[in-house]
């Protein structure tokens, strides 16, 4: 448990516009942090599991795009959460550990006990509360979600390796080309201060070697010698990676679903994920209906109140639909998200595909995908 006297900051890290090209065409419209999944903006379910945090004192989000971008979101989460989120725009790119360092005396303000790292563009039930418990057990300077995949995936992310009993992480590698476990790094973790110690040494170091190279003809003949800039650190290899098996890292495995989100595809996919879990986390969110006086609804449905929905429509299974939506009669929607002021007319089906903004689709009209999705922007 934390002590009452304890304070925690949770920093969410967004990215920005040049690093969601995979994310395209529907990053061009809205950053990608606020494209809804299951009727909220990507980065809103993060910012819901930080509520849940004891004693949580600030929120900040941290990333590349212009600032006004985001300021109206974040007045609208910090007044409905009643918790100060702030957004921070750094100048330049400093990794992904960089960013936080450079933004440590903003930080540090609150005196926090812990600090969160989280990743905007990752889809699970952020067991933040519990991970924290785990973590003050530990003792460590930090610990790292992470969850088990198949073996074919597993290098697609950061593979590590824990104790099976103290559960410390013993090693550590960012996409191996060979494999090495298929327990992988989740993209959240929570940190004491001495995270920050950690950080500036890398940059020194990084800094004494790049003077060794200004006098040693021989050090600067070595190719693999051209390092990064001093300020530039990264999370995994730079901080990771050197700390594995020094009893100061630790894992928190979770059993529950986990997933990246990186393309559309994977946006109804995770859309739906967070559908299933507003059963025990925000029920109210979803829709009901039995046909009658409402749309049927099957499965877990969100529609926006603003939206308006033929009571003869079929709705669901994983379907959200956003604002000033207009669904015909006779409709059958499925596995999709309908974005803003779409309309979609009398007796057309839609199902595994995202229908964009103001789009229409017509009369009797079949939008399906059998293997991917479709996009309509």
């Amino acid at each position: 448990m934390v002590a009452a006297n304890e304070r925690v900051v949770a920093v969410i890290m967004v990215g920005g516009p040049t690093k969601g090209t995979r994310f395209r065409p529907l990053s061009f419209n809205v950053p990608k942090p606020l494209f809804p999944l299951a009727g909220q903006p990507m980065v809103h379910h993060p910012i819901s599991a930080c509520k849940r945090i004891p004693n949580l004192a600030q929120i900040y989000l941290l990333g590349f795009y212009e600032e006004r971008e985001f300021a109206l979101y974040v007045s609208s989460i910090s007044n409905e959460l009643k918790v100060p989120v702030r957004y921070l725009k750094e100048d330049r790119p400093h990794g992904s550990a960089g960013g936080l360092y450079h933004f440590r005396d903003l930080i540090m303000e609150e005196d926090p006990s812990h600090i969160f790292l989280l990743n905007c563009d990752v889809c699970c039930s952020f067991p933040l509360p519990e991970m924290l418990d785990a973590h003050k057990r530990y003792g460590g300077m930090g610990t790292i979600l992470v969850v088990k995949v198949s073996a074919e995936s597993a290098s697609e992310f950061g593979e590590l390796v824990a104790d099976p009993t103290t559960n410390e992480l013993l090693h550590y590698t960012e996409k191996p080309e060979t494999f090495v476990s298929d327990r992988i790094n989740c993209g959240v973790y929570v940190f004491t201060p001495d995270i920050f110690t950690a950080i500036e040494g890398v940059s020194t170091q990084r800094k004494d070697r790049a003077n060794l190279r200004r006098v040693s003809s021989f050090e600067a003949m070595q190719p693999d010698t051209r390092s990064l800039p001093v300020n530039y650190v990264r999370l995994d290899q730079d901080i990771l990676s050197p700390l594995a098996g020094k009893k100061q890292l630790y894992i928190y495995e979770t059993n529950d679903f986990w997933e990246q989100i990186k393309t559309p595809g994977m946006s109804i996919k995770c859309s739906g994920l967070y559908l299933a879990q507003f059963r025990y986390t925000s029920p109210h969110l979803l829709a009901n209906g039995d046909g009658i006086k409402k749309a049927s609804i099957t499965g877990d449905v969100y529609i926006h109140p603003s939206a308006k929905v033929h009571p003869s429509a079929k709705i669901g299974p994983s379907v959200s639909i956003s604002a000033n939506a207009r669904i015909g009669a006779g409709t059958r929607l499925k596995h999709c998200i309908i974005l803003d002021d779409v309309e979609i007319k009398e007796n057309a089906l839609v199902g595994h595909a995202i229908v964009g903004w103001k789009s229409s689709i017509g009369r009797w009209a079949c939008v399906e995908a059998s293997l991917e999705i479709l996009i309509l922007n």
